[in-house]
C-alpha cells in the first residue's frame, strides 16, 4: 500500500509540474505576464548574440523533441517498464517533458528582430486565433481521456489494485474533423501572433517541423495498434487541416471505436 500511495503521489507531483509548465507556456509564447518570454529576456537591456541565440534555442528544442519522441515509442516503453513500475511510465514521461519545457523557458535566448507587426482588427483576429489554439489543444485532451494522458488514471488503478483500462479507438468531437486536434491547437497558438519576431519564427518553424515529423511515427504506431480501423480513419479524416467541403461517405461500424491522443 505504501508503494501504491507513493506512485499516486508521484503522479500528482508530475501533473502539478505539467500544469506549471503549461500555464507558463501560455505567457511565454504570447508574451504575457511571465518574467521571461519568447521575446522578452530577464534583462531587457542586454539582447542575445544572434548566432548564440539560434544555436542554444535549437539545442533546447532538439532536447525536448528527442525526449518527447523516444520515450513515446512502444519499444522504449517496453524497455522502460522493466526499470520502473508500469503505473509510473506515463507520469515519468509527463514529468521529464515538463521539466525540459521549463528548462527551455529559462534558457531561451530572445531574438527580437521584427518579422511582421499588425494592428487594429488584424491584431485582434490573430490574438483570437492564438487563444483558440490553446483552447483546442487543452480541450482535445478531455475529449479522449485527460487523466490517462497525464498518468493519473494509471496511478489510481494501481492504488485500487486493478488493471488500467487499455487504449480504445474513438473519434469524439474534434477527432471527427482532424486526426490530431491537439497538434492543430499548438500550431495555431505558435503561429497566430500580431507581432512575429525572428526568435518567435524560429520557435514556430522548429516546432512545426517536429510536429510533422513526430506525427509520422505516431501514425505508424497507431496503425500497428489498431490496424484496419485506423487505416480507414486516415482515409476519411485529414491529419491537421479540416476539409471545408467533406464528401458524404458510408459510415464504417469499426470506426465507432476510438483512438487515444498522440503519445
Amino acid at each position: 500500500m505504501f508503494s501504491r500511495l507513493a506512485i499516486l503521489l508521484y503522479a500528482i507531483v508530475s501533473y502539478a509540474v505539467f500544469t506549471v509548465s503549461f500555464l507558463y507556456a501560455l505567457g511565454f509564447v504570447g508574451n504575457y505576464v511571465v518574467p521571461k518570454s519568447i521575446d522578452l529576456p530577464f534583462d531587457v537591456g542586454s539582447p542575445s548574440n544572434v548566432t548564440e541565440a539560434i544555436v542554444v534555442n535549437l539545442l533546447l528544442m532538439s532536447l525536448f523533441a528527442i525526449q518527447h519522441s523516444v520515450m513515446a515509442r512502444p519499444a522504449f516503453k517496453r524497455w522502460w517498464t522493466r526499470v520502473l513500475p508500469v503505473a509510473c511510465e506515463r507520469s515519468t514521461y509527463v514529468l521529464l517533458s515538463s521539466l525540459i519545457l521549463l528548462l527551455l523557458f529559462w534558457q531561451w535566448r530572445p531574438i527580437p528582430a521584427p518579422i511582421w507587426q499588425t494592428a487594429g482588427i488584424v491584431a485582434w483576429l490573430l490574438t483570437g486565433i492564438h487563444w483558440l489554439g490553446w483552447l483546442i489543444a487543452f480541450a482535445s485532451t478531455h475529449m479522449i481521456d485527460h487523466f490517462d494522458l497525464f498518468g493519473l488514471r494509471q496511478a489510481l488503478a494501481e492504488l485500487r489494485g486493478t488493471e488500467p483500462q487499455g487504449p480504445s479507438f474513438k473519434t469524439p468531437l474534434l477527432y471527427k474533423i482532424v486526426r490530431h486536434p491537439i497538434m492543430l491547437g499548438f500550431l495555431l497558438a505558435f503561429w497566430a501572433t500580431p507581432e512575429m519576431t525572428a526568435g518567435h519564427l524560429l520557435f514556430a518553424l522548429a516546432n512545426t517541423a517536429y510536429i510533422l515529423a513526430a506525427l509520422q511515427f505516431e501514425e505508424r504506431d497507431l496503425i500497428a495498434e489498431f490496424g484496419e480501423s485506423y487505416r480507414q480513419y486516415r482515409r476519411r479524416v485529414p491529419m491537421l487541416l479540416p476539409r471545408l467541403f467533406a464528401r458524404t461517405r458510408t459510415r464504417d461500424p469499426n470506426t465507432t471505436r476510438s483512438i487515444g491522443a498522440p503519445r
